[in-house]
């Protein structure tokens, strides 16, 4: 991907980067495990975001 990146594409980069974190330490505490990762968690490697 190019260094200079378009407004519109950065934005949405941003946007999916902060998507993917991780579920907080208390649902999985509260959940008792049960709940680990985010539904709407991405690897970048296998799945890609529309440009």
């Amino acid at each position: 991907m190019a260094r200079n990146k378009p407004a519109p594409l950065k934005r949405r980069l941003t946007k999916a980067a902060r998507k993917t974190r991780r579920a907080p330490i208390w649902v999985i505490m509260k959940t008792r495990g049960r709940i680990r990762s985010s539904a709407k968690q991405r690897s970048w490697r296998r799945q890609r975001i529309k440009p």
